[in-house]
């Protein structure tokens, strides 16, 4: 459960509530009701505000299962680091980067791609 999670995180972060919520810009109450699984549904946009805080990722919030999957970086090829660089050419920050990552992976874990 993500409320379970994000509590987790929390509490090994030494957060109190108030102190994630100030970072977070959650309200405190909201917050609560996450943890103690009353909202099982945040947004994407909760979660990703909290992911960052908590220096996780939204996929690791909404799925327990730690990937051990990593690319090495000698292994991506020119075309990815064209697009990269492209990118961060074009005004993209690592902020929007990251949200678009959550994005993609929240729609995945949350039926694909139906519109």
């Amino acid at each position: 459960m993500v409320g379970m999670r994000i509590k987790r995180l929390r509490i090994e972060k030494g957060y109190s509530i108030n102190e994630l919520s100030e970072k977070s810009g959650i309200s405190k109450s909201y917050l609560s009701y996450i943890e103690r699984g009353i909202q099982q549904n945040p947004s994407l946009q909760v979660l990703s505000r909290l992911a960052n805080t908590l220096e996780t990722n939204v996929e690791d919030l909404l799925d327990n299962k730690k990937k051990e999957d990593t690319i090495e970086l000698q292994n991506i090829d020119d075309a990815w680091i064209q697009l990269v660089h492209e990118a961060i050419q074009n005004g993209i920050t690592k902020e929007d980067f990251a949200y678009y990552l959550d994005f993609i992976k929240f729609k995945k874990l949350n039926g694909g791609n139906n519109h």
